[in-house]
Protein backbone atom coordinates (compact mmCIF):
# COMPACT_ATOMS: atom_id res chain seq x y z
CA UNK A 1 0.00 0.00 0.00
CA UNK A 2 2.71 2.58 0.85
CA UNK A 3 4.37 1.95 -2.53
CA UNK A 4 1.11 2.65 -4.37
CA UNK A 5 0.57 5.87 -2.42
CA UNK A 6 4.17 6.93 -3.07
CA UNK A 7 3.67 6.33 -6.80
CA UNK A 8 0.52 8.44 -6.72
CA UNK A 9 2.38 11.24 -4.96
CA UNK A 10 5.05 11.12 -7.66
CA UNK A 11 2.45 11.25 -10.42
CA UNK A 12 0.81 14.28 -8.81
CA UNK A 13 4.10 16.13 -8.47
CA UNK A 14 5.22 15.38 -12.04
CA UNK A 15 1.86 16.37 -13.51
CA UNK A 16 1.68 19.65 -11.63
CA UNK A 17 4.35 21.02 -13.98
CA UNK A 18 2.82 23.30 -16.64
CA UNK A 19 4.95 21.85 -19.46
CA UNK A 20 3.44 18.35 -19.14
CA UNK A 21 1.58 17.61 -22.39
CA UNK A 22 -2.21 17.33 -21.91
CA UNK A 23 -2.27 13.73 -23.22
CA UNK A 24 0.39 12.68 -20.69
CA UNK A 25 -1.45 14.46 -17.90
CA UNK A 26 -4.73 12.76 -18.86
CA UNK A 27 -3.04 9.35 -18.90
CA UNK A 28 -1.48 9.97 -15.49
CA UNK A 29 -4.83 11.10 -14.09
CA UNK A 30 -6.49 7.94 -15.38
CA UNK A 31 -3.76 5.79 -13.82
CA UNK A 32 -4.06 7.75 -10.58
CA UNK A 33 -7.81 7.18 -10.45
CA UNK A 34 -7.38 3.44 -11.03
CA UNK A 35 -4.67 3.16 -8.38
CA UNK A 36 -6.77 5.10 -5.88
CA UNK A 37 -9.75 2.81 -6.49
CA UNK A 38 -7.59 -0.28 -5.91
CA UNK A 39 -5.95 1.28 -2.85
CA UNK A 40 -9.36 2.10 -1.37
CA UNK A 41 -10.59 -1.46 -1.86
CA UNK A 42 -7.45 -3.02 -0.40
CA UNK A 43 -7.28 -0.59 2.50
CA UNK A 44 -10.92 -1.09 3.43
CA UNK A 45 -10.58 -4.83 3.96
CA UNK A 46 -6.94 -5.26 4.90
CA UNK A 47 -7.22 -5.34 8.70
CA UNK A 48 -10.18 -7.73 8.55
CA UNK A 49 -8.42 -10.01 6.05
CA UNK A 50 -5.20 -10.12 8.06
CA UNK A 51 -7.05 -10.82 11.32
CA UNK A 52 -9.03 -13.61 9.65
CA UNK A 53 -5.89 -15.13 8.14
CA UNK A 54 -4.04 -14.92 11.43
CA UNK A 55 -6.87 -16.81 13.17
CA UNK A 56 -6.86 -19.48 10.46
CA UNK A 57 -3.07 -19.85 10.56
CA UNK A 58 -3.11 -20.14 14.36
CA UNK A 59 -5.71 -22.89 14.14
CA UNK A 60 -3.58 -24.83 11.66
CA UNK A 61 -0.44 -24.43 13.75
CA UNK A 62 -2.29 -25.64 16.85
CA UNK A 63 -2.81 -29.00 15.12
CA UNK A 64 0.86 -29.91 15.57
CA UNK A 65 2.45 -29.75 19.03
CA UNK A 66 5.91 -29.27 17.47
CA UNK A 67 4.96 -25.87 16.03
CA UNK A 68 1.92 -24.97 18.16
CA UNK A 69 4.00 -22.73 20.43
CA UNK A 70 4.98 -20.66 17.38
CA UNK A 71 1.31 -19.70 16.93
CA UNK A 72 1.37 -17.53 20.03
CA UNK A 73 -1.51 -15.38 21.13
CA UNK A 74 -3.32 -12.89 18.94
CA UNK A 75 -1.79 -9.46 19.18
CA UNK A 76 -3.82 -6.70 20.79
CA UNK A 77 -3.11 -4.17 18.07
CA UNK A 78 -5.36 -3.81 15.05
CA UNK A 79 -2.82 -1.64 13.25
CA UNK A 80 -2.22 -3.03 9.78
CA UNK A 81 1.55 -3.00 10.32
CA UNK A 82 1.19 -5.11 13.49
CA UNK A 83 -1.27 -7.52 11.85
CA UNK A 84 1.03 -7.86 8.83
CA UNK A 85 4.08 -8.59 11.00
CA UNK A 86 2.07 -11.21 12.86
CA UNK A 87 0.87 -12.68 9.55
CA UNK A 88 4.45 -12.89 8.28
CA UNK A 89 5.56 -14.68 11.46
CA UNK A 90 2.66 -17.13 11.28
CA UNK A 91 3.32 -17.85 7.59
CA UNK A 92 6.94 -18.71 8.43
CA UNK A 93 5.67 -21.19 11.02
CA UNK A 94 3.19 -22.54 8.46
CA UNK A 95 6.09 -23.42 6.16
CA UNK A 96 7.65 -25.45 8.99
CA UNK A 97 4.30 -27.12 9.63
CA UNK A 98 3.90 -27.97 5.96
CA UNK A 99 7.38 -29.48 5.78
CA UNK A 100 6.68 -31.58 8.90
CA UNK A 101 3.28 -32.70 7.57
CA UNK A 102 4.84 -33.72 4.24
CA UNK A 103 7.65 -35.61 6.03
CA UNK A 104 5.24 -37.71 8.05
CA UNK A 105 2.65 -38.04 5.27
CA UNK A 106 -0.18 -36.32 7.17
CA UNK A 107 -2.58 -36.01 4.24
CA UNK A 108 -5.36 -34.38 6.28
CA UNK A 109 -3.10 -31.61 7.52
CA UNK A 110 -1.54 -31.10 4.09
CA UNK A 111 -5.03 -30.74 2.63
CA UNK A 112 -6.01 -28.26 5.35
CA UNK A 113 -2.89 -26.20 4.71
CA UNK A 114 -3.58 -26.05 0.98
CA UNK A 115 -7.22 -25.18 1.63
CA UNK A 116 -6.13 -22.22 3.75
CA UNK A 117 -3.63 -21.08 1.11
CA UNK A 118 -6.41 -21.15 -1.50
CA UNK A 119 -8.77 -19.29 0.86
CA UNK A 120 -6.05 -16.73 1.54
CA UNK A 121 -5.64 -16.13 -2.17
CA UNK A 122 -9.41 -15.72 -2.56
CA UNK A 123 -9.49 -13.18 0.29
CA UNK A 124 -6.93 -11.09 -1.60
CA UNK A 125 -8.89 -11.01 -4.84
CA UNK A 126 -9.93 -7.53 -5.84
CA UNK A 127 -13.40 -6.68 -7.10
CA UNK A 128 -11.84 -5.42 -10.33
CA UNK A 129 -9.76 -8.58 -10.74
CA UNK A 130 -10.28 -10.25 -14.13
CA UNK A 131 -10.13 -13.77 -12.63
Amino acid sequence: MPAVLAELAGLLVRNAEPEVPPADRAGALGLSAALLAIAAEVWDGMADRLAEENRALRALLARDPAVAERAGEAGASLRISALKAENDRLREALIELHVAAEARGDADLIEAIWAELVASTERRRLMASPV
